[in-house]
């Protein structure tokens, strides 16, 4: 497409949103697959062109915003444009990994479709400010409890080694979590490739089995966490039935698919007896 049509169509939707948001709101229902897809494709040649012209749903709006309102919202201090992936925004409103950035009044843009995060990828930044996932291993919020959380790593580092290589082959790490409020256990993760990108590529055709480098991240301060301990001092055999129900546990959070369902039942009813 020539550069001055392009232009002329850019300027025309602007003007629709500036002018007339009920009507741009309701092209975009229809649409914003398309310009999403128009970021991703061509090697991002048009994220210029279109990134002015997305919507989001917002966690504190409750309704679209665009990259620029979501950016002049953002406190001082606030680093990042944080996002969070889901089938739903009632289900991405249960996420674990949403707490600590709730905590800050930070505002989080919803991502219910599969090309979202595709195309926030390849814009990277928008005006000087980058994405970040509420999932990734770094959130970029400053902790009071940071050195705290350094000091507790080293202490548990026995005991999330041994839940480590219990989990070989299936998570990167396990570590604290300094993100989870109320929860015992929630995934993070690490790299260009999310949980959300996973389930993408795999239901490709030409699926070459990517996955996300998955952390399994556990709440210190839960109740879960002091049986998790009693279990490492005292009885291995229930150190491994716990890890593998806090593993599967974040896989349902997840949407993901549990390896061996029966076992997992199997499990749950060890504990319940």
């Amino acid at each position: 497409m020539p550069k001055i049509l392009k232009n002329k169509i850019k300027s025309q939707l602007q003007s629709l949103l500036k002018n007339e948001r009920e009507k741009y709101e309701t092209f975009y229902q229809s649409f914003g697959r398309q310009l999403k897809y128009g970021v991703y494709s061509e090697y991002g040649s048009h994220k210029d062109v279109l990134q002015d012209l997305l919507m989001f749903y917002s966690s504190t709006e409750k309704k679209l915003v665009t990259l620029e309102e979501y950016v002049s919202r953002m406190p001082e201090e606030q680093k990042f444009i944080y996002y969070a992936t889901g089938e739903s925004y009632e289900r991405i409103e249960k996420l674990p990994q949403i707490e600590a950035v709730k905590d800050k009044d930070y505002e989080v843009l919803y991502f219910t479709e599969d090309v979202d995060e595709f195309a926030i990828k390849m814009l990277a930044s928008y005006k000087e400010k980058e994405f970040k996932s509420v999932a990734s291993g770094d959130l970029g919020i400053e902790d009071d409890e940071e050195n705290k959380s350094e000091e507790k790593e080293e202490s548990y580092k026995e005991l999330f080694d041994k839940m480590k290589s219990l989990l070989s082959g299936k998570v990167k790490d396990v570590r604290i979590s300094k993100r989870l409020r109320t929860h015992p256990v929630c995934f993070a993760t690490e790299g260009e490739v999310s949980i959300e990108m996973e389930k993408v590529l795999k239901a490709m055709p030409d699926n070459q089995n990517i996955e996300a480098d998955k952390i399994l991240e556990i709440n210190v301060k839960h109740d879960v966490f002091q049986s998790l301990q009693k279990a490492f001092e005292q009885d291995e055999e229930k150190l491994n039935l716990y890890t593998n129900l806090l593993y599967n546990q974040a896989l349902l959070i997840e949407g993901l698919p549990i390896q061996d369902p029966v076992e997992f039942t199997n499990d749950m009813c060890k504990v319940m007896v």
